[in-house]
């Protein structure tokens, strides 16, 4: 797990140009302060920062093959979790490994088969290579989109890296956000391939983009393909537990402590309870950790979210399945705290407007990484499985539009009630979204006699796989790489994937409850009482001191008439929530503090030039 980044630039050399490549790399020493490398030759040019977590001192980057035609050099972020398959495979072939690492098994199955290693691979993982034999930048991304990889074409070659800052530290890209990149930040539709940053592109999940003197293509090698499924029940269930069994036990592998992140819910549940099994074998204790906030369990109120706090089931499970577990308990001061926003918002490159979701889990892991540097996650089973709300709500199910937007206004208010009337005309952020679900409902495949439930089913449960996912982890990425820990998803192995995503609605949850399938393939493992708990979200704090504080920082924000963030959002807006009594103040007006909050900050910090027009 590391960061990447590069330059080709076929009309010039850029050995003239190391210190811009050394600004390029550090601006990503967080996602690796174990160590740091750069690599030029003539028109390319590749930086890595690393954290060791297999073969620690044989897996140094850039790493270089060299060959008869020319080197082949390679900057990889990820793990890749059937290496040592593959590595037999290429030792049969003939190749000869001079470390342990999976980085060098990746780099000789690309020497091997080219391209096509993308096929390969099993795990999660950003790369790029320069192959000198040919004078081509080859890019990589995993199926899912576990690992973030960014591009930005320049008049003679590209630029790229893990994250959108490490790019913006190269002179030739512009720090611009145009009408077009707002409506991305205000909508939560996830446009494949789209950065925000004006003339920036994601490396979309399962593609490979290759850059020559000819210019730029992309290859797709991985999408989700609709396939009758034809197990019964009873197989189906089985088949889930043993790729589950399979995959947990692949992601265990480390040369570095490793541990869970466990929510009480039944996807960490499960994932924790399968992981302390497998480390039992060998006499191993599973470390867990869990979030929470002062005083929350003790004076918890249910919602129509969240209908019980998370610590008594996290306990549960941490019991039943023997973990060192460890609470972090987090307090509204830290939470609202200005310093840690500002971190969540340097890790994520752009104001996402998580609120306090955002610091928990930056501050979360800047605990966990305290004790482990690797951390297993139930990230994406609801994806996967189908828990949310919205795959059991009718009117979800039957709007023209994406199921969780629906949910969103209905629980939390409109994000756009922030911004200003005259920029909220300018944006038309109906069409924008209008337009974005015709695109990604599209393509997707019905099979021969599938009813309209089940066709509905399919269409929600992909939007969720190829659009909403791919928020979650990419926030999850970025908060855990900020300090350095690396989150592995065990619940994104694409075989696991692909397989529930073509089991019918009618298996998935049978008895009419979210994620059915998951439940009895893990019901062994589980504690009666996560066995039967109702999903319940990540956790927001419910303590009034939050919104207290939040309203403080608004009206300091408001002090300053002419600060840029006034040209997004309005005042008046800002100023009615800001003086709202404290104890009735809406989800809708603390989510609008937090994104105005979120939104000056960001500006203060990356000044970016804004095209509003």
């Amino acid at each position: 797990m590391c960061g990447i980044t590069g330059w080709i630039s076929f009309d010039r050399d850029l050995r003239a140009s190391a210190g811009t490549l050394d600004a390029m790399t550090e601006t990503m020493s967080c996602r690796g302060p174990d160590d740091r490398g750069t690599w030029i030759s003539g028109p390319a040019a590749l930086g890595h920062r690393r954290l060791a977590i297999i073969d620690l001192p044989g897996g140094r980057q850039p790493m270089t093959v060299d060959t008869p035609q020319g080197a082949v050099a390679m900057v990889y972020s990820g793990e890749t979790y059937n290496y040592t398959e593959l590595r037999q495979e290429l030792a049969r072939r003939g190749h000869r490994f001079t470390t342990d690492s999976d980085t060098e098994v990746v780099l000789r199955g690309y020497v091997e088969w080219g391209e096509a290693v993308a096929e390969r691979l099993n795990g999660m993982y950003a790369f790029a290579l320069w192959d000198g034999r040919h004078d081509k930048l080859v890019m990589i991304r995993d199926r899912m989109g576990i690992k973030p990889f960014y591009y930005y074409e320049t008049p003679d070659g590209v630029l790229f890296g893990s994250e959108p800052k490490a790019i913006l530290a190269n002179p030739l890209a512009r720090s611009r956000v145009t009408l077009d990149g707002l409506r991305e930040l205000f909508t939560f539709v996830k446009t494949p391939g789209h950065a925000v940053w004006d003339g920036m592109h994601e490396v979309e999940p399962g593609t490979v983009v290759t850059v020559d003197r000819t210019g730029l293509r992309r290859h797709v090698y991985w999408q989700l393909e609709t396939r009758p499924h034809t197990d019964d029940r009873d197989t189906t269930v089985s088949t889930v537990r043993t790729l589950l069994d399979d995959i947990v036990r692949r992601q265990l592998v480390s040369d570095v402590p490793r541990c869970t992140l466990l929510s009480g819910g039944l996807d960490s549940s499960a994932m924790t309870a399968l992981a302390a099994r497998q480390l039992g074998e060998t006499g191993e204790t599973v470390r867990s950790f869990a979030v929470d906030f002062a005083g929350q369990t003790e004076n918890f109120v249910a919602d129509e979210l969240r209908g019980t706090p998370d610590t008594p089931y996290v306990h549960d499970v941490a019991r039943t399945a023997g973990t060192d577990h460890r609470d972090i308990v987090l307090d509204s001061h830290a939470l609202a705290d200005p310093d840690v926003r500002s971190q969540v918002i340097r890790a994520r490159d752009i104001p996402m407007g998580f609120g306090d979701m955002d610091a928990s889990l930056y501050l979360l892991f800047k605990a966990i990484r305290e004790h482990s540097t690797v951390a297993l996650s139930g990230e994406s089973a609801d994806e996967v499985f189908g828990g949310y709300l919205q795959f059991f709500d009718e009117e979800a199910r039957k709007s023209e539009t994406f199921p969780w937007l629906a949910q969103f206004s209905r629980h939390f208010g409109e994000d756009t009630d922030v911004l200003r009337p005259d920029l909220t005309t300018r944006l038309d952020l109906t069409t924008y979204v209008a337009d974005s679900y015709r695109d990604a409902v599209s393509g997707i495949q019905r099979l021969d006699g599938e009813s309209d439930l089940e066709y509905t089913m399919r269409k929600i449960s992909h939007q969720h796989l190829t659009r909403f996912v791919r928020v979650l982890l990419d926030r999850k990425d970025r908060a855990s790489m900020a300090v350095g820990l690396e989150v592995r998803v065990p619940f994104c192995d694409h075989r696991l994937v692909e397989y529930v995503y073509n089991t019918p609605w009618a298996l998935k949850s049978y008895d009419g409850r979210e994620k059915t399938l998951l439940r009895e393939a893990t019901a062994d493992v589980l504690p009666r009482s996560v066995y039967d708990r109702v999903k319940s979200p990540y956790p927001s704090t419910q303590d009034p001191k939050y919104a207290l504080a939040l309203q403080d920082h608004a009206k300091d924000l408001l002090s300053r008439p002419s600060h840029r963030v006034f040209d997004i959002v309005d005042p008046a807006r800002v100023e009615r929530a800001a003086n709202r009594d404290t104890p009735q103040i809406s989800q809708a007006s603390r989510r609008g503090l937090e994104r105005t909050l979120d939104l000056a900050l960001w500006l203060d910090m990356y000044s970016p030039e804004l095209v509003l027009s």
